[in-house]
């Protein structure tokens, strides 16, 4: 009976398997697009703070106004550009963390199927033991009124 149980249980087994790897597969990649964001505020940083340093280096030689008008122009976008890439990876990590959340669900899901079928399959090698164990009792039974006979 337990045995039949597990098997009927398989193919729910295997879907909940499927879920879990495909969930996975998307929490992979939510972890790869908040890296890539990072790596990209990385390099925008850098490339305010060495543009930051132009303009330390130029001031102290002196520049012209327009020079200055476009210098503040492009820093501005610079900030602004380092303001929306660290946005972006807020949401990308608001992302990852609903992917790492539907992971877990599907893993725990998976575990407590495994267990269940584990269940049934040791509840039916117990029941297995047990018949075998009564018709090797039967058997003993029979040859000792056989012999006493």
């Amino acid at each position: 009976m337990s045995l039949s149980r597990a098997k009927r249980l398989q193919p729910v087994v295997d879907m909940a398997e499927k879920a879990e790897r495909d969930a996975a597969r998307q929490l992979g990649h939510c972890q790869g697009v908040v890296s890539q964001a990072e790596a990209k505020l990385g390099e925008l940083e850098r490339y305010r703070d060495d543009y930051q340093q132009q303009w330390i280096n130029q001031g102290s030689q002196g520049v012209s106004g327009q020079w200055l008008i476009n210098y503040q122009r492009f820093l501005t976008q610079l900030e602004l550009a380092v303001e929306q890439q660290w946005q972006s990876i807020q949401w990308h990590k608001a992302n990852l963390e609903k992917a790492r959340a539907a992971w877990q669900q599907r893993y725990a899901r998976l575990e407590g199927l495994r267990k269940l079928v584990q269940r049934y399959l040791n509840e039916a090698r117990l029941a297995e033991d047990k018949r075998e164990q009564k018709l090797l009792d039967e058997l003993a039974q029979r040859l000792v009124e056989r012999d006493d006979g």
